[in-house]
This record gives structure tokens, sequence and C-alpha cells, in this order.
């Protein structure tokens, strides 16, 4: 039996006699085809796609179980500098992210460097923001194998899928993440709890969508991976690389911290570093310095930690 608030318009999974939010009395929701139908004013027809939905969600959620197969690694590197391109020199930040990616492929790791300057990524239009299935997985505003798509919706969301470490490597641009870190990450949403959309024919369809958020609150089931909106990033290992002065790469790492812990990453300790010169050297000089043996024996040490707590992660039966 579900709790639910008519003042506030919402649902609670525990027994309770008042609302949190407004203090007025709650009243019981029964988990039938007759009592959702009425609830979330939806007819047959709907109320069997939601729960179609649900049964392709918790299928989704037991393939994404990659025990008993080799542990990869994506490299995520979010620099737009490029040798070949009008800044005529690599990046520092990929330079160390390669470092860490050597070392885990000694560890037997299965890796990938991603330069997101190579991939065409558009921008998020921030449909969860209106309800959570407003939002889709695979991104409905850019559809997968149409002309549409771009390559985070034909490419990089599968490899995402795929990975068990993901290292995130970004320099410093005025106190923030790169601009294309930043759009990348804001294109992951649609793996943190996305479905598929209600109707495949409208996905915009928010009267509909809105119905479905609340079907999904209502029958999730904690127990049951998948039976609420999927969180595809839970589990994986994160490691972060920054390059640039003390004041930006903290606030850059606080910032990739708390937003990928809230996609449901798991961190090991000593799990992200900064390299930087003095703001005393001009900046062609930082990079003898910022690639030096000790910032590169640091993303080493991420590497390894970031490896152990994928293999024990194997290990457990949950």
């Amino acid at each position: 039996m579900k709790k639910y608030c008519k003042n506030c318009d919402k649902t609670f999974k525990y027994e309770c006699k008042t609302c949190a939010f407004c203090r007025k009395k709650v009243s019981d929701i029964k988990i039938d085809d007759k009592s959702l139908k009425k609830f979330l004013g939806v007819d047959d027809k709907n109320l069997a796609r939601f729960k179609e939905i649900r049964k392709n969600t918790i299928a989704e959620a037991k393939r994404l179980n990659r025990k008993g197969r080799k542990i990869k690694a994506l490299g995520i590197s979010s620099s737009s500098r490029d040798i070949n391109d009008t800044a005529q020199e690599d990046s520092n930040s990929e330079f160390l992210l390669k470092v860490a990616l050597d070392q885990l492929k000694k560890l037997g790791v299965e890796v990938e460097l991603i330069p997101l300057r190579k991939y065409n990524i558009q921008y998020c239009k921030a449909c969860y923001s209106t309800t959570n299935t407003q939002c889709h997985f695979h991104c409905s505003c850019y559809p997968k194998g149409t002309p549409a798509g771009d390559d985070m919706t034909n490419i990089l969301y599968d490899k995402i899928l795929e990975a068990d470490i993901i290292l995130f490597a970004t320099p410093v641009n005025n106190f923030k993440i790169s601009t294309k870190m930043a759009t990348f990450i804001d294109r992951c949403i649609s793996l943190d709890g996305s479905l598929e959309p209600a109707d495949p024919k409208n996905p915009k369809n928010k009267a509909l969508n809105i119905k479905h958020t609340k079907f999904v609150e209502m029958m999730a089931d904690q127990k049951i991976p998948g039976s609420g909106f999927l969180r595809r990033f839970m589990g994986k290992v994160a490691g972060i690389i920054v390059t640039g002065h003390e004041e930006g790469a903290t606030m850059v790492i606080s910032n990739l911290f708390m937003t990928l812990n809230h996609f449901g990453m798991i961190f090991p300790a000593w799990s992200n570093m900064y390299a930087m010169s003095s703001i005393l050297y001009p900046t062609c000089s930082d990079r003898s310095i910022v690639r030096g043996e000790a910032y590169q024996e640091e993303v080493r040490m991420i590497a390894n930690n970031t490896f152990k707590l994928a293999k024990d992660l194997r290990k457990r039966k949950v």
C-alpha cells in the first residue's frame, strides 16, 4: 500500500499518516490495475505500456551486470587543445590521462581513450527538469540511428555502459570544468535514470510523461534493480585528473565529484589529483613541470586504486 498527498501531489513508499511536506493527512493507494488507472488518469493501453517499460528496464538492469567479463576502462579527455590545431600543443591533462590508462593496461584492463574534441556532442535540452520521464534513454532529443542523432547517442552511451572504470580528465577553464566536459556530463543525464519513452511516436508528450513518472515512483522497489529509474552509472568506479592552479582545481574536482557521486559512481581513496605549476611561471613553461614524474606517479596511483576497487566489486555478490 502506497501513501499519497493530494495537496502536494506526492507519493510515499513508507507508512505515514501525514505528508512529510505539508503535514496534511495522506490517503492510501492500492497497486492494482483499476486503482492505478484511476489514480494516474490513464487507459488500459497506457498502463500496459508503463508496465512493458518497467519489465524491459528490469531486464536491462540484469544485462548491465558485468561480472565474469574483462574489466574495461574509459579515459574521458575534455581538453580542446590539439597539436594539429590552433594551439599547436597537445593537452597536459590528456597526457596525464594517457599515463593512467597505460598503468591500467599493465594491470590487464582493456582501456580506451575518448578525446571529446573529436566527437560531435550536442547540448542537453534539460527535458529532465520538466519531469523525469521527459528525458529518455537513448536520448530522444537526438534519436539514435537517425539523421538527428549525435555521437553521444550513437557511440558514447554504449561505451559508457560497457566501462567498469571511468577516468575524467579536464583542464581548469575559468575556475570550472572545460566546456566539452560540461556538455558531456550534461548529456550523461540520460544514463542516470532515464527510461524508454511512454509514447515512442511522441516522446515529448509532457502530460503522459508526468503520469509515467508517477507510475515509476509508485512501482519502484529497491530490492529489484530496474524497477524504478535505472541508474546506469551505479557501481562504476571513477577517478579525476585536473590540470590548473589550486583555486580552480579544487572547484573543478568538487564539481565533478558531487555530480558523479550523485550519478552513483564510486570513488576509492586517493582517486583525484591536480597538477599545477607556480603562478610565477608563464603558462608556456608549465608543461615540463605539470608532466613531471611526480604528477605521473600520482595518476598511476589513481589507476591502481580504481583498478583495486573495480576488481573488489567484481567479487561481491551484490
